[in-house]
């Protein structure tokens, strides 16, 4: 199967009205990425590197999704709505006669896995012209049915036009084809459009590859892999999927979950061996976690790469650009932003660290603040190892911390302090003896008097 050619057409010119939304439905996102995004990927770890995708006019946002994805992939606009096989053919300029195995996927079925394809392209190969692609449905009510026998497939038949025995079947159809690219063609330009909504439907083809004496065939799925998202329940029901395929992954790779249902993961967060994750975790796209980590309930990771025997939380919140170097430790209520934490440093308590680096062993007390925007520029913060800032620390940036100094508890620095020195920057102490008793006693006066001043 590796030396025959294949491309996959993804269909993805529908607007969703179901959804609700100014977004067009396949780029609304499950586990981070788009539903387009997901069918691209898939098809890419199938080993298929032709993608066409058939998307509606106007819609460059989906096309710019693809080509951030697949930048070699073709892009054809649909200007008309008129059915499946309809819009597959808008593709006829890529589809071509070079191909030996044509797929029709649609973009709105993003839970489909690459073993699915190459079982499907399988089916080229035993000599199948047209393979469509089944699942054995809870509740078939609705879903058109594939009729079958022993390994053939007789017909596809709509709910409407079943009899009585054929919707016993529970066999259904998913949708999404495979063709012989010898006949792909040929196939597609005999659909008609005779039929109650005037539309080209691609599953025309089944019978008339019969009439080309073509033989037809078909694949099985697993029901949840299959399901199309038209609707906001039914986005929030593929998300549910893909989180359980995402969490059982990472616990067969080695992590901990200690509620696996309370963790998301995005699609291509990557976790390592003897991790331990607790309650009410979420992880954003692009993150990477060493091995023995511990992240402590309640945190928020996105962009971030956390080495090896670091821990986090709880109520972390790690945004883009954050690196967490080996061993080092994020507190409770810490927020860090492009912020580099060399191993082994220390920022325990309710601090904002953010467009910083922090050196190997600093230590960073609670409540300090990296001062970064001025209103119009971010600046940098730069605190060298072993460095070790007092609580309720402000550090106006641009500014450099050497290795080895301190600053004093409450101080606002504002100028570079040198390696080993000790900065404090903060008004001096005045004690008045007997202020308090003075105070109360005039305020109390004031009060019975009914007079604030």
């Amino acid at each position: 199967m590796t030396t025959r050619k294949c491309i996959a057409v993804i269909l993805a010119a529908g607007e969703g009205t179901r959804m609700k939304s100014h977004t067009p439905k396949v780029l609304h996102k499950i586990a981070g990425r788009s539903m387009v995004g997901h069918v691209v990927d898939t098809v890419q770890k199938a080993g298929i590197s032709s993608i066409a995708v058939v998307i509606g006019p106007g819609r460059d946002d989906v096309a710019a999704v693809i080509h951030g994805l697949a930048p070699d992939a073709q892009c054809f606009v649909q200007t008309e709505r008129l059915g499946t096989a309809h819009a597959t053919l808008a593709a006829r300029a890529a589809i071509g006669t070079d191909y030996e195995d044509v797929l029709v996927l649609f973009a709105d079925t993003p839970l489909l896995e690459p073993a699915t394809i190459k079982a499907m392209r399988g089916r080229l190969v035993e000599g199948n012209g047209v393979v469509a692609l089944g699942f054995e449905a809870k509740n078939p009510n609705g879903y058109g049915r594939l009729l079958t026998q022993g390994g053939d497939l007789l017909a596809i038949r709509e709910q409407k036009d079943a009899s009585e025995a054929e919707r016993a079947v529970t066999l259904c159809n998913s949708g999404l084809l495979a063709l012989d690219g010898k006949v792909a063609l040929k196939l597609l330009d005999a659909v008609g459009n005779n039929n109650a909504q005037s539309e080209f439907y691609l599953t025309d083809v089944v019978a008339l590859a019969h009439g080309l004496d073509v033989s037809t065939g078909y694949e099985l799925a697993e029901e949840s892999e299959v399901m199309g998202v038209n609707d906001r329940t039914q986005l929030a029901t593929a998300e549910a999927v893909i989180q359980d395929r995402l969490r059982r992954k990472a616990m067969l790779n080695g992590a901990t979950l200690t509620d696996p249902g309370s963790v998301f993961f995005a699609h291509d967060t990557i976790i390592g061996r003897d991790v331990v994750i607790e309650p009410q975790v979420v992880f954003g796209p692009n993150v990477v976690v060493g091995d023995r980590v511990n992240i402590h309930a309640f945190c928020h990771i996105e962009d971030a790469t956390i080495e090896n025997d670091a821990a986090i939380g709880p109520f972390a919140r790690i945004r883009p650009g954050s690196n967490i170097g080996e061993g080092a430790k994020i507190g409770n209520f810490v927020e860090l932003k492009k912020a580099d934490i060399g191993a082994g440093a220390k920022i325990s308590h309710l601090s904002y660290i953010g467009d910083a680096v922090v050196g190997a062993d600093a230590n960073i007390g609670a409540g300090t603040i990296t001062c970064n925007y001025d209103g119009f520029f971010k600046y940098k913060t730069i605190i060298g190892e072993g460095a070790f800032i007092g609580a309720n620390s402000s550090l106006v940036a641009p500014i450099t911390i050497g290795a080895g100094a301190y600053v004093g508890s409450g101080s606002v620095i504002t100028k570079e302090v040198a390696p080993d020195q000790l900065a404090v920057a903060r008004g001096k102490q005045i004690a008045k003896d007997g202020w308090g008793a003075s105070f109360r006693q005039t305020s109390e006066a004031k009060k019975k008097a009914g007079k604030p001043s």
